[in-house]
């Protein structure tokens, strides 16, 4: 079979093909032709691909003239669909140039204006996604990979060629969806799908979407492709494509058609059609409303709650099936996602949107009766109540006239109530709510937050009216009662404490009303284990909310003041500062500030301790230290000045140039106060005074002598950059130059009066050190001294209990020393004692302790024997003891 092919000779054929034409010649050429495609009717080897790619492009160019050559050019494309073979494996990279160009050659052969060439082309490159083994094999051939051909038509460009092509096929249906079936199969591939938006095809195809097609599958294989395309292409890109106004109608028009379709798949295509006009959506430039789509999708998504007429979905009725329920989840997120554009709000609060969304403000009366099934509503409420939390702050006019927040505050009664209820808790924003009302609760809570964070004080007043404070705190006091940690508890926490600092902000007495339960609810909060901080469950927005609630609901009243301060929560603020977060630290700064105003805060402050008995004083000292070390402040090795002229500037701040700004704007060194935490510190420091700080060291009063004027050199910064912005343009006039001149000098002598007191302190320091050392010295001395006259005293012990003269020598100075210590003056009358004591044959003399043992009894007639015989006065003790013995 191999001499078989060989003997066709392709040159001789491609000759005979360039010769002129005549009727014998004709017949020869199609001969020719029917012998070739017979003799690779099991495919084209690798190495033959050039000479066939020469065959077709003669062939094409003579189907023009000659409808003849149609039927074997087709038949030479259908074996191009078969596997090529090859002899080596390494053919296959060998050969890739010449199978890229000759598969990029049957896509330019769609210009070849025969409807039965375009089709088969189509079939051949539908056949690279079906490879079938050939029938027989070539001797000494094998085909190529499967693959094979998917990877070179990536390669060879085919599917941005056929895009193009769909310009020549535009009047011929059928031609057309073979190109478009072909497209589908090309279009799986992420790379072709970038290389066919560069041709275009998004908006090219947008356009095939209404086109007449009793089959529809015109629309279906567009929409398909227009799927594939936002899955592996670039989605900004289509988005653009099909941002114009002809693309948008088009894709109206064709969602319209298949509205009204009966069959699932018509219901299918709807949908398809909805999730790329959701996408679309998401794009403010993209002209929805303007082409009147966006109407159109809001009506359908409001007609069923609403039960208001409208020509626009007349005689449409939903099945409740599943495609109807997916269908309704997508208008609530066309909803959502057109809540975000600026021209929409009208556009919404016309089609009555607000009391569609409150609908679901409820729980489901009669689940599954001739309706959507219990998971399918609880799915659709949940989806609501979200979509309900981005549209009410756009329409605060229409939520407060439809009594939303009287809707919501009884539904989050219903959901801490007894009821019995099983949420099912299968969707996505139903995520831990099964068995329970959590997720209803959490999404309620969602919209409470989007309404109050915007300040209005209508929203405000009417939440307190209808008694919000206190239903909230029990909503708090029931989430924290729930013995498990999860996401949606703390979120829900979280959002119940930021509702509550916003209802409470600047009003009195709504302090006073959260005072009496909400500040037992908020120190567990301040209690924080502090790492759960960083266990990604949200307790770091928890904490930030709690204390935002501090400062909200209990800084300004002296009554929740008093509360907070029996309950410690000034030292767990304290203990949170200990932990030196950056974010957390500005907060808690400001908290503290405030609370100073209040006389007993500042006692409460003094006596807190930290770790190993760190007072709040050395804590702020510490992270003054540890701000200007962030800034770049320049600093001795001992924390003293360094920088007389600019003694608190950081190091952006002494490369930031003169910058020409507007009067009422405020320089840099104004702006860099609210932006790092020196002046709360200096702030508290002024509250609770610079005197008689405990537990600081030598060096947090140096420290101190900074923080303590630091209001001095920050004026003198101002006065600096007022001179510098002077220089630019003025010469001030003498007396003001000389003003200038003393008011910088002052500033300058401040710093340098600062660093000559840190010198002190310092040398202060040094002589105590210094003395200490001495003391500390003296008493090394003293002991090495006692040590030494101990170990003398225990060598003459052992010298005289081992050198019996030694032992007569010491005995001798004993009886000196003793002779010497009496005095001179001999007494007359007294007696004197011998220090002798005869027959004692100890070594040692006596020690401090003596045992003394009485005189047996057998001699002295008893322990209260009288031992002297002298006589002596009865004793008038005797008389009265024998007076009583009688």
């Amino acid at each position: 079979q191999d001499t078989q092919l060989r003997s066709v000779d392709l040159d001789h054929v491609i000759k005979l093909l360039e010769s002129s034409n005549s009727k014998d010649l004709e017949k020869e050429q199609l001969k020719t032709l029917k012998k070739v495609a017979k003799h690779f009717e099991n495919g084209f080897p690798l190495k033959d691909l050039e000479q066939i790619m020469r065959i077709l492009g003669l062939c094409a160019g003579k189907v023009k003239e000659q409808e003849a050559f149609t039927e074997p050019l087709c038949e030479l494309i259908k074996l191009s669909g078969l596997p090529f073979q090859k002899k080596k494996s390494s053919d296959e990279v060998n050969y890739s140039t010449a199978v890229a160009q000759y598969i990029a050659k049957l896509g330019y052969l769609m210009a070849v204006p025969s409807s039965q060439v375009r089709i088969q082309i189509c079939k051949c490159v539908i056949s690279f996604y079906k490879m079938d083994p050939p029938g027989k094999l070539l001797s000494g051939y094998q085909p190529t990979s499967a693959n094979y051909k998917i990877q070179m038509a990536e390669f060879a460009g085919l599917a941005p060629i056929l895009v193009s092509s769909l310009a020549s096929v535009e009047n011929q249906l059928t031609e057309k969806l073979w190109v478009l079936k072909a497209l589908q199969h090309l279009s799986i591939s992420g790379v072709n799908c970038r290389l066919m938006m560069k041709a275009q095809a998004a908006s090219r195809l947008c356009l095939y979407l209404n086109g007449a097609d009793p089959s529809g599958q015109l629309v279906f294989r567009s929409s398909d492709i227009l799927w594939n395309l936002l899955e592996n292409a670039s989605k900004e890109d289509i988005i653009k494509q099909l941002s114009s106004l002809e693309c948008i109608h088009a894709l109206k028009e064709a969602f319209v058609d298949v509205l009204h379709g009966f069959r699932h798949r018509d219901h299918q295509l709807r949908n398809d059609l909805l999730v790329i006009a959701v996408l679309l959506s998401e794009n403010v430039a993209v002209p929805v409303i303007e082409s009147g789509f966006a109407k159109l999708l809001i009506v359908l998504a409001t007609f069923t709650e609403v039960k208001i007429p409208n020509a626009l979905v007349k005689d449409l009725k939903l099945t409740y099936s599943y495609e109807d329920f997916e269908m309704k989840k997508l208008l609530f997120s066309v909803i959502g996602v057109l809540s975000k554009h600026p021209s929409a709000a009208q556009l919404l609060s016309e089609n009555d949107v607000m009391p569609a969304l409150l609908y679901y403000v409820k729980p489901n009366q009669k689940p599954g009766f001739h309706d959507w099934s219990a998971a399918q509503y609880e799915e659709l409420q949940l989806h609501a109540i979200a979509v309900l939390a981005s549209v009410a702050p756009v329409l605060v006019d229409k939520y407060l006239s439809c009594q939303a927040n009287t809707l919501l505050l009884v539904f989050l009664e219903w959901c801490i109530g007894q009821d019995p209820f099983f949420g099912q808790g299968s969707s996505f924003h139903g995520t831990g709510g099964r068995g329970n009302k959590l997720a209803q609760m959490r999404y309620s809570l969602r919209v409470l937050r989007s309404v109050v964070s915007l300040y209005d004080e209508a929203v405000k007043l009417n939440l307190c009216d209808q008694g919000a404070i206190i239903q909230l705190l029990d909503i708090l006091k029931y989430a924290t009662n729930k013995s498990k940690e999860d996401v949606i508890l703390l979120e829900i926490q979280t959002d119940t404490v930021f509702i509550l600092s916003v209802l409470c902000e600047n009003d009195l007495h709504r302090k006073e009303l959260f005072s009496y339960e909400g500040i037992g609810m908020l120190i567990p909060f301040l209690h924080m284990d502090p790492k759960k901080l960083y266990s990604g469950l949200g307790y770091n927005c928890l904490l930030f909310s709690a204390l935002d609630c501090v400062w909200s609901c209990v800084v300004g009243c002296d009554i929740a003041e008093d509360h907070f301060l029996e309950k410690q929560g000034i030292f767990l603020l304290l203990d949170l500062l200990a932990l030196k977060e950056r974010n957390l630290c500005n907060i808690i700064l400001g908290i503290l500030v405030e609370f100073c105003d209040n006389a007993k805060t500042t006692l409460h402050i003094n006596t807190w301790r930290g770790e190993k008995d760190q007072t709040a004083a050395n804590l702020l000292i510490q992270l003054w230290r540890q701000e200007e070390l962030e800034l770049g402040v320049r600093r001795d090795k001992y924390g003293r000045i360094v920088d007389m002229k600019r003694p608190i500037a950081g190091h952006f701040q002494r490369e930031q140039k003169v910058l020409p700004v507007p009067a009422n704007c405020p320089s840099f060194a104004i702006l860099e106060v609210s932006e790092n935490m020196r002046a709360k510190l200096y702030s508290l420091f002024c509250k609770l005074g610079f005197e008689d700080l405990p537990g600081l060291s030598a060096e947090d009063f140096v420290t101190l002598a900074i923080i303590r004027r630091y209001i001095d050199f920050k004026v003198g910064e101002v006065w600096s950059e007022i001179c510098a912005e002077l220089e630019e343009e003025f010469r001030p006039v003498t007396p003001d130059e000389e003003a200038l001149k003393a008011i910088s000098k002052v500033s300058e002598d401040t710093g340098r009066e600062v660093n000559v007191l840190q010198t002190e302190l310092l040398e202060t320091q040094l002589h105590q050190e210094i003395q200490e050392e001495k003391k500390t010295y003296k008493k090394i001395q003293a002991t090495r001294k006692q040590r030494e006259m101990i170990n003398k005293s225990w060598e003459n012990f052992l010298t005289r209990t081992s050198n019996y003269e030694a032992l007569k020598k010491a005995k001798k100075f004993q009886e000196e020393a003793i002779e010497a210590s009496r005095p001179k003056s001999q007494t007359q009358n007294g007696e004197v004692h011998s220090t002798d004591i005869k027959g004692l044959h100890t070594t040692i003399g006596p020690g401090r302790l003596v045992t003394v043992e009485s005189t047996p009894c057998q001699f002295m007639g008893g322990p209260l024997a009288v031992t002297d015989l002298a006589p002596r006065k009865p004793s008038v003790c005797k008389g009265a003891l024998k007076r009583n013995q009688k």
